[in-house]
């Protein structure tokens, strides 16, 4: 990085050298984005169509904000429910708010997001464009539910818009994270989608290489498998940077803790008080700060009593012979599907005594069968906030809904599409450490 310096201040005032600037496509709630932040990447504008996520970001981003200026007691105050998402919104600056652009990228809209993000730009240049388009058309569950297979689906060319933005800026790497069934989606004439991306993306003039990684091996306590492209200008060969796995022997336990203890219907989606922590995982994760106690969006969702009495089995089942629960053996009284093969693996216990969990899915603002909470005596599907720490989105980070409410399902979708943060922080110090 020593042979492009620019100096530049953030938004604390404090001066920035060799500042490598990012635009992030795509952005959903921020996953990839806040592990970026964190290696000491500068973004110029987040783009994404959910205002749900927009509000999410922004209200981040004016969080960040807050800090750099030793004015945290704004964000206190807001997620203690004291004032409102707009009273806090308007004692941001301007440019830290209008910096999340809230539309759907298509052909259409590309000439007026362009201008916006050229007024953020002034005289920097984006050195780096990051990006998850919408997954659900590589999915190999979306495939399989879907009749035509997705073959129609508009997102199957949401790779094309991305390469709109890599002619326009030519930043020197990109990074494009998405599910592993990208590797196996093919268009109506049966070519595969993967092999038109690379195409189309080589034509921006661009080298790729890229990996599929699991997030479990970084950090991460889940089970999470994405494929990562990293775009590099010019011809290159064999410059994917060497991600260091790292273990952190503890269990998924240790997610659960210290949190407050809550039943069905419980909890509060503003601000609580967590237990005394004295173990190091969360911490070294970044999900807790030093010195700060407290979190939000620890309220659990409304179970009716049979789901309850089956989420009992569930985990008496995992805690007593640590094995699943399969729906046949439940008794006929608690059997409402007809279809039952599909149902066979429905309830599924986040168990706290493996080093990870299931693969955390936006299907969780739907219900929670599959991420059933491991204490018995709580006996629950999991938070948004629970889910948020399996994510390793930090403690202070809030998932916003299109109204001034936060709202459980709009926070579970958000959460469910993300990248996990560390992961994210993983590949951009990986990128950052090998950058020429």
């Amino acid at each position: 990085m020593e042979n492009c310096i620019s100096v530049d201040v953030d938004a604390g005032g404090n001066l920035m050298i060799n500042q490598k600037y990012y635009l992030d496509l795509f952005s959903g709630a921020g996953g990839l984005s806040e592990g970026f932040m964190r290696a000491g990447f500068m973004p110029v504008a987040h783009i994404d169509s959910d205002p749900a996520a927009c509000y999410t970001l922004k209200t981040r981003m004016a969080y960040k904000w807050a800090v750099q200026n030793n004015k945290e007691g704004l964000y206190e105050d807001y997620i203690k429910g004291i004032t409102k998402r707009s009273d806090f919104y308007e004692e941001i600056p301007t440019e830290i708010m209008n910096s999340v652009i809230n539309m759907k990228i298509s052909t259409e809209t590309l000439t007026e997001i362009f201008g916006k993000v050229d007024s953020y730009l002034g005289d920097k240049k984006i050195d780096l464009i990051i990006g998850g388009p919408p997954c659900q058309a590589y999915s190999v569950v979306g495939r399989a539910r879907d009749k035509g297979r997705m073959m129609n689906d508009s997102r199957n060319k949401a790779y094309v818009l991305f390469a709109f933005f890599l002619k326009k800026y030519m930043p020197e790497y990109f990074v494009f994270e998405n599910v592993i069934g990208l590797l196996s989606a093919k268009d109506k004439d049966g070519i595969p989608f993967f092999e038109s991306m690379q195409k189309v993306l080589k034509e921006c003039g661009y080298s790729l290489e890229y990996q599929v990684l699991n997030s479990k091996d970084f950090g991460v306590l889940q089970n999470r498998r994405r494929i990562v492209i990293i775009g590099k200008k010019g011809k290159h060969e064999n410059f994917y940077p060497n991600l260091e796995k790292h273990k952190p022997g503890v269990n998924v336990s240790e997610i659960f803790n210290d949190l407050p203890a809550i039943k069905s219907d419980s909890g509060s989606m503003y601000s609580v008080e967590i237990h005394p922590y004295e173990g190091q995982y969360l911490f070294e994760s970044g999900i807790r700060r030093a010195g700060h106690n407290t979190t939000t969006l620890h309220k659990s969702r409304y179970n009716n009593e049979r789901d309850l009495e089956i989420y009992k089995i569930a985990v008496e089942e995992w805690n007593s012979h640590e094995t699943r629960l399969n729906y046949e053996t439940l008794p006929d009284r608690l059997k409402t599907q007809n279809n039952r093969r599909s149902f066979l693996d429905r309830y599924k216990v986040v168990a706290a005594n493996l080093n990870c969990a299931q693969t955390v899915v936006a299907h969780l603002s739907k219900d929670g069968h599959y991420f059933i909470h491991p204490n018995q005596f709580q006996n629950r599907s999991i938070t948004p906030r629970e889910a948020a720490r399996l994510q390793t989105f930090p403690d202070d980070y809030f998932f916003e809904s299109k109204g001034e409410e936060p709202s459980i399902t709009a926070a579970f979708r958000q959460i469910g599409n993300a990248v996990p943060v560390l992961l994210a922080e993983k590949i951009a110090k990986s990128l950052k450490s090998v950058w020429k």
